[in-house]
């Protein structure tokens, strides 16, 4: 009792003021999750978690869920399947305290807001390789390729004692497929609206010590008009993506693997000028080369090189920016007792090339030492970590976290966190021609707390959360306000901003007969403290509801997602209208390894803008076949 009575103290005293206005549209989304609870570490679509799932982005070693004390949500390759969503984006959408806007289709610009946080704010690998604009700042979420992906792990809340840079609001790993024992083949055709069609096959394997997985895919799409006041034109795309990983087993407890992922994508957009067939241009790669050795019962060791680079061209308009990130990685793990202690020794090089930055490539190196301690006592679980980052360029920054997990009995959980994070300016930000080479960091501190409880197939999660951030980099306009800045433009890139990212994130699943059912509730308060605003293009409500259940020989699913009033300025003048969309899926099998999936999204042709002045998608059919013998 005393805990619960913590708790809401922690959240009526510190986090969320929820408008009783914001609560309406969702009180129907909330009486469902009351009724059928769910568990933050499994996506909401899921009914029962798998208690031997094992994490690694928490906190860069392979653990159990059960041990994991950070909020966490794992989507399969199954879930994925399930789900037959188009883009990335649309799987993390579903995810509890994830919000998406784009600018027109599939291929256009995104962002993702984790926790109401600024896309930049989350650090994202691809097997392991960070991947990151130094231009613009963050991932390039459109060109991930979604049928490379086998697995995400999205981990929400500051993990930069852990990750460096980046990880202010939180983790985004993808997993490409993994090889194993046999032959295993696969090819999926897809057709859709806009005349969308599709074409993947992949094949893994493995015999003795050596094993492989390879995916090959395209995507083609004459898309819609993205800017109905602009250009008449369609936006349409194609994407090529290729994706590897082999691995070799040397000696016993010694693996030697390579992983390697290309995506090249061409879209249109529409740009300043009417009238120009306006394309862009966007080839994201990942390389990877570990080494993990296991030297004895109680010390194990990895040491590995990444490479990940994003390039991004725009024509007829020239503009081209490429970005190259290096990471060599040497991690150390030891066993002590009940414990276990983690020591990495990381370098981490940025590159920039760009038109606009002077000189046209920059450069800057951080190196890094990070400590953790993982304990699990009975019903105690502690996990501690302190990092120190060496910039080239600014000088050090510390970071450290703890997070502690009581079972309060078999079936409930509470869990406290509370930690520090930064995120370096990027190349872009200080030496382009609206740069200012004196930026500092931005730096974030992170509160939370948390209770799951899970019943057989019963299960809910609440997590409260307060992140502040300083130092937030904003672009400021008008005369003499580039007094530091290396160009000569009426603007410039300044230390200028503080923001709070605070909210409560509730989620529940239940089994209801042959019906699987879940849900997710965010009421988020994304705050400029300055001007006590809303942080442009985040809601303060959002959910999702889903049900599946298996009728016959047939799977069928569908899901509501509700995202709230928002505004697309800073100024919060621009509104943008709430919405809720309702798509529905179904499956069969129709011969021996052969799969039929239909998709029908956004069912009532809802119109709806996640960014002002661009158009999304309306009612949208896909049918995709699949064969995958085993």
């Amino acid at each position: 009792m005393r805990t619960y009575r913590l708790l809401i103290f922690f959240m009526k005293k510190s986090f969320v003021r929820i408008p009783t206005v914001a609560l309406s549209p969702v009180l129907a989304a909330g009486s469902m999750l009351c009724a059928f609870p769910a568990q933050a570490v499994d996506d909401a679509s899921t009914v029962v978690a798998s208690l031997d799932t094992v994490v690694v982005t928490a906190t860069r070693s392979a653990q159990p869920i059960t041990d994991v004390v950070a909020d966490v949500t794992v989507v399969d390759r199954e879930q994925i399947d399930r789900s037959g969503a188009v883009a990335l984006a649309d799987v993390l959408a579903r995810v509890p305290g994830i919000t998406i806007t784009r600018n027109g289709g599939p291929a256009s610009t995104t962002s993702v807001f984790l926790r109401g946080a600024e896309g930049r704010f989350t650090a994202v690998f691809v097997d392991g390789v960070r991947i990151d604009s130094q231009s613009t700042g963050g991932a390039t979420w459109n060109a991930i390729p979604l049928s490379q992906v086998d697995r995400i792990e999205v981990l929400r809340g500051p993990a930069a004692a852990i990750y460096g840079s980046d990880a202010v609001a939180g983790v985004v790993q993808i997993f490409t497929r993994q090889g194993e024992e046999g032959f295993f083949p696969s090819a999926r055709v897809g057709v859709g609206t806009h005349n969308t069609r599709e074409l993947a096959v992949a094949l893994r394997g493995g015999q003795g010590s050596f094993d492989y997985a390879l995916g090959l895919s395209g995507e083609r799409s004459d898309g819609f008009n993205a800017r109905p006041a602009g250009n008449p034109d369609r936006d349409g795309y194609r994407t090529e993506s290729f994706s590897g990983r082999v691995g070799w087993k040397l000696a016993e407890g010694h693996r030697l693997e390579a992983t390697l992922l290309d995506s090249r994508q061409k879209s249109g957009y529409d740009g300043f000028t009417p009238g120009l067939d306006d394309q862009s241009l966007h080839d994201l790669q990942t390389v990877g080369l570990n080494w993990s050795a296991r030297w004895s019962d109680m010390w194990n060791t990895r040491v590995g090189y990444t490479r990940g680079s994003d390039r991004y061209e725009t024509t007829p308009s020239p503009y081209l920016t490429e970005t190259r990130i290096s990471t060599w990685l040497w991690r150390n793990e030891l066993k002590l007792g009940q414990g276990l202690l983690s020591i990495d020794v990381e370098r981490r090089e940025d590159e920039l090339r760009n038109n606009s930055t002077s000189p046209e490539l920059t450069y800057r190196s951080q190196n890094a030492l990070a400590v953790g301690y993982g304990l699990r006592a009975g019903a105690h679980t502690v996990q501690l970590n302190a990092r120190h980052d060496d910039d080239s360029e600014f000088g050090g920054q510390s970071t450290g976290s703890v997070a502690y997990a009581y079972a309060i009995n078999p079936t409930l959980r509470a869990t406290a966190s509370a930690g520090t994070a930064f995120r370096a300016p990027t190349l872009f930000q200080r030496f382009s021609i609206y740069g200012t080479p004196e930026l500092e960091a931005e730096t974030g501190r992170n509160v939370e707390a948390g209770l799951a409880w899970q019943e057989g197939a019963n299960r809910a999660s609440v997590v409260v959360f307060r992140n502040e951030v300083e130092n937030l980099i904003n672009y400021i306009s008008g005369p003499g306000s580039c007094v530091n800045g290396v160009g000569a433009f009426a603007g410039c890139y300044g230390n200028v901003g503080k923001a709070r990212y605070s909210g409560l994130t509730l989620s529940g699943g239940t089994r209801l007969g042959p019906v699987n059912l879940g849900g997710s509730l965010d009421l988020l308060r994304p705050k400029n403290v300055e001007t006590g605003r809303l942080l442009p293009r985040r809601a303060e409500t959002q959910a999702t509801l889903t049900a599946d259940s298996q009728v016959s020989s047939w799977r069928l699913g569908g899901e509501l997602q509700h995202v709230g009033k928002r505004f697309n300025d800073v100024a919060n003048t621009q509104a943008l209208s709430a919405y809720t969309l309702l798509n529905l899926t179904a499956s069969t099998t129709v011969a021996r390894d052969w799969t039929v999936l239909a998709r029908v999204d956004n069912v009532s042709d809802k119109a709806y803008e996640s960014v002002l002045g661009y158009a999304t998608a309306g009612r949208t059919f896909y049918l995709g076949l699949t064969w995958a013998p085993r």
